[in-house]
């Protein structure tokens, strides 16, 4: 059995009288990356800055390696942090900015120097000691702020969103360097991100988060093929979701009548599960763009609007005319009330 290294009880996390996160119950494995995933002001980030000792709970237990850490400082529980911003000291060499911590330990100078070393080469920057963070790139500067923490040896490795200040290629290329550097260290890893495409990419598990409470928990491909909630498999790309009500599909803009038995109080479809250009219903071109491999619509139809692909070699349907979808049962996926 994995063995818990950090583990969540009863958390309630509060701003003033604003409780951001109520009653949280989480047990995170040791060695493992876990990514808290959600929208704006779900309380993934409330939840990270309690683990890092840096906002105090209102009730509820924190242990980090069987120690009871819920009242000891920041700078004692052995928690490294990589902000989205870096936090950089912009006057020192990269070298100095990540032997910085281990000086403030008083370590004897070789020690320093063999740590500060090892980090640099296991980010990709040997070779870049004596540079200043000006005069790294973007994705140079996010992983020597990920050496800086690693060199400090931590139980636990918090990032918040590391990756949002990046452009797309360095964040595809950072996603590969955190997982290479995840396997080779073994140091567990709480990974904060609103985008689910990276947790998809980096996580063991998903720790889906709603109004500071756990919607889902669960691998990434749990998630992502069997989202539990409405708003679980809206949030995992699901954006045809629709009620069931005698024999029928319905919205609050309208109803289309369901051919087959639904099992479910609610269905719901990707835009690449509904079938474009056949189908027994029809939809109104509302808006239409080209998305490299697929060409991605809008429909206006008597059950409201559709959202739906299709690929891109099919011909191109013009702004208002018609076209023929279907909304077939082997891609739809059934949810709970």
């Amino acid at each position: 059995m994995s063995e818990i290294l950090v583990s969540l009880s009863g958390l309630t996390l509060s701003y003033g009288k604003t409780v951001a996160v109520p009653d949280l119950d989480l047990d995170i494995i040791d060695g493992e990356l876990i990514a808290l995933l959600g929208p704006s002001g779900c309380g993934k980030t409330t939840t990270m800055r309690a683990i890092a000792g840096l906002l105090a709970p209102t009730s509820g237990r924190i242990t980090i390696d069987g120690r009871d850490v819920t009242r000891v400082p920041a700078n004692k529980r052995g928690i490294g942090l990589v902000f989205q911003s870096y936090a950089l000291f912009p006057h020192l060499s990269a070298f100095e900015n990540v032997a910085f911590g281990l000086r403030l330990q008083r370590l004897a100078e070789a020690e320093i120097r063999s740590r500060t070393e090892t980090g640099i080469a296991t980010v990709g920057l040997a070779g870049f000691e004596k540079r200043k963070p000006a005069e790294l790139s973007g994705g140079q500067q996010q992983r020597l702020a990920l050496a800086r923490s690693l060199v400090m040896k931590p139980k636990v490795l918090l990032l918040d969103e590391p990756l949002s200040n990046l452009d797309a290629r360095l964040r595809l290329e950072m996603r590969t360097e955190l997982q290479r550097v995840q396997n080779e260290t073994g140091v567990t890893m709480v990974f904060v991100t609103h985008d689910q495409a990276e947790a998809l990419a980096l996580a063991d598990r998903i720790v889906l988060m709603k109004e500071g409470r756990i919607e889902q928990l669960g691998t990434p491909n749990e998630l992502y093929s069997k989202p539990a909630t409405a708003f679980a498999a809206e949030f995992m790309g699901f954006e045809n979701i629709f009620r069931v009500e005698n024999d029928a599909l319905v919205s609050d803009a309208g109803s289309l009548p369901l051919s087959y038995d639904a099992g479910a109080p609610l269905l719901a479809w990707r835009p690449g599960g509904v079938s474009v250009g056949s189908g027994p219903h029809s939809g109104r071109v509302l808006a239409s763009s080209f998305a490299g491999g697929h060409r991605e619509y809008v429909l206006d139809s008597a059950l409201g609007q559709i959202k739906a692909d299709a690929p891109i070699e099919t011909p191109e349907v013009p702004l208002g005319e018609s076209i023929a979808f279907d909304l077939p049962r082997s891609t739809a996926r059934p949810l709970a009330a």
